[in-house]
């Protein structure tokens, strides 16, 4: 089993597929290595492909130390898949959770990365939701930890935000749920409470992002509405970023729409590659 060793010496599960210019996958939080399986096919054809599960989602290790997880281990982690695999600059393309880490990982090591896709971004970030953030990261762990992981996963699959994934598609929907329900409840449940409750909110990274200057490509789809406000603040505030709002789409945009996604990456790779994506103008509209 393909694996290395986090700076802490957590094993982290990769996969990898194709040769051409790298692209890193981070996956999201009721994601792993397998959810990127729609892009991985396409993009294999020309492109690097590595995917690897985070820590505390098997096949990589599962710490049981809260203090062992957190936004900034996050973002060593991808550092360290990178090294291990000799990779000096990436495409790093992040969903959700994982769009978060990209977002930290182009701030604050853009030497590293060719361009950053924030898919899926913004859960936990909008103003009118930080008072319950809290409640909801501590009834979702609590969910995660103390019901059987079978359970806690068709339930959370259901949230509003992925029921355009199960309408158009339902067998692909039952796949994503069935691939949740074999991650740790543990795992998500350190996660929850140490990543996703203790990250930095979008407005709390407003400096960075200003001086952000790593192409950025954000993805959300219209029907993703935790996420809506988030996309719309990153397009404003990063001068490389571009937006693209996929109509009558959800939360699990990479694998409800793979085609929409895989055609975006693509120009973005091409166009930063080619050095058409250029930074928007101090004086321009957003």
């Amino acid at each position: 089993m393909p694996t290395i060793k986090a700076t802490d010496g957590t094993h982290l599960y990769y996969e990898e597929a194709g040769t051409g210019t790298p692209v890193v996958f981070v996956h999201e939080f009721a994601g792993d290595h397998r959810t990127w399986e729609p892009q991985v096919r396409h993009l294999s054809r020309a492109h690097r492909c590595i995917v690897f599960s985070a820590r505390g989602y098997p096949p990589s290790d599962v710490p049981t130390d809260p203090s062992r997880y957190s936004q900034a281990i996050a973002v060593t982690d991808v550092l360290a898949v990178m090294d291990a695999l000799g990779v000096r600059k990436a495409h790093v393309v992040g969903h959700s959770m994982g769009a978060y880490t990209a977002l930290n990982l182009g701030q604050l090591h853009p030497d590293r990365c060719l361009s950053v896709t924030a898919a899926g971004c913004g859960w936990g970030s909008d103003p009118d939701d930080l008072a319950r953030a809290p409640e909801i990261c501590e009834s979702i762990a609590a969910m995660f930890r103390d019901e059987p992981i079978a359970v806690a996963a068709e339930k959370y699959a259901h949230a509003d935000m992925r029921l355009t994934f199960k309408a158009k598609d339902p067998r692909g929907f039952a796949e994503f749920t069935a691939m949740l329900a074999e991650h740790s409840g543990e795992g998500s449940a350190l996660t929850m409470l140490n990543v996703q409750l203790k990250r930095p909110t979008l407005q709390e990274m407003e400096t960075g992002l200003k001086a952000f200057r790593v192409p950025l490509l954000v993805i959300v789809g219209d029907s993703d509405y935790p996420c809506l406000q988030g996309s719309l603040y990153l397009k404003r505030v990063v001068p490389t970023s571009a937006l693209l709002m996929v109509p009558r789409a959800g939360h699990t945009i990479t694998m409800e729409e793979p085609c929409v996604v895989n055609q975006a990456l693509e120009s973005l790779f091409r166009d930063t590659e080619t050095g058409v994506w250029k930074v928007r103008p101090a004086d321009a509209a957003a």
